[in-house]
């Protein structure tokens, strides 16, 4: 019988599955407008530096995908991820448009989503 959800986790992926849900949370939404709901992270702000900025959010981006590959999501997953972190970065790099984007799309979060769906578990719940 295969094991599902947080049972087919080693300890090492359950670590490294943590580790990549606070990135997820550090680049999308660490922080909050006040007064508003708004929230952003470090891709939003990394941003306001065209090109670089977007690029180095790129590449902690890419991180989470490649430790997501080694937990053993799924290669159509992993795919979907891939795009998800194109969109962002394309769309990002463009000024302005690129920045509001950031805050709505949220690319990183919307990566850790499709893990948890796709391992049957709540990586916040490791």
């Amino acid at each position: 019988m295969a094991a599902f959800g947080h049972n087919r986790l080693t300890d090492k992926d359950r670590k490294r599955a943590r580790r990549v849900h606070r990135l997820a949370r550090l680049l999308d939404s660490q922080f909050r407008i006040p007064g508003t709901d708004i929230r952003f992270g470090l891709d939003s702000l990394f941003g306001l530096v065209p090109v670089v900025g977007d690029t180095v959010t790129a590449g902690m981006a890419a991180y989470i995908i490649f430790e997501a590959f080694r937990i053993g999501v799924s290669r159509r997953i992993i795919a979907r991820m891939l795009g998800n972190l194109v969109i962002d970065w394309v769309i990002g790099t463009i000024p302005v448009v690129g920045d509001l984007f950031d805050i709505g799309f949220k690319a990183n979060e919307r990566n850790i989503r499709l893990m948890e769906k796709d391992l049957g578990v709540a990586l916040a719940d490791l």
